[in-house]
């Protein structure tokens, strides 16, 4: 034997490399599984609780928008309504601001399967 045969490695068998990567990528897709489960449990549960919240509000809205222009049918109706009308849109711009910032600072969805993919990516690299 050569020095050269004895300072090598054995090389890992091809069924065994192809074994391991198959493992890697089958517990990614499991990963990947997991997390669009967990994404569209807690989606649906905020879809219906915001969609509860929106019906509620609109009818408590228009039960007071009611009871105002009422009340003040014969002395200040119009500054009654424009006062209403200026309430609801301060409202409707807070909420739609307040929806865009919680959009813009939401987490990257598959985070944790992205960083497992980083992980694999570096382990596969030459050095």
């Amino acid at each position: 034997m050569t020095d050269n045969d004895r300072t090598t490695p054995p090389r890992p068998s091809l069924r065994r490399i192809a074994g391991a990567l198959l493992e890697i990528v089958q517990s990614r897709i499991e990963l990947i599984g997991i997390e669009l489960t967990e994404e569209k449990e807690r989606l649906m549960g905020v879809a219906f609780l915001g969609l509860a919240a929106m019906l509620f509000g609109v009818l408590a809205l228009v039960s007071l928008t009611a009871l105002v222009i009422v009340v003040f049918w014969d002395t200040y109706r119009l500054q009654a309504m424009t006062g209403i009308f200026i309430v609801y849109l301060l409202l409707a711009a807070w909420c739609a601001i307040r929806a865009r910032n919680i959009l813009r600072d939401a987490p990257m969805p598959f985070e944790a399967t992205l960083a497992e993919f980083e992980k694999d990516r570096d382990a596969l690299r030459p050095d």
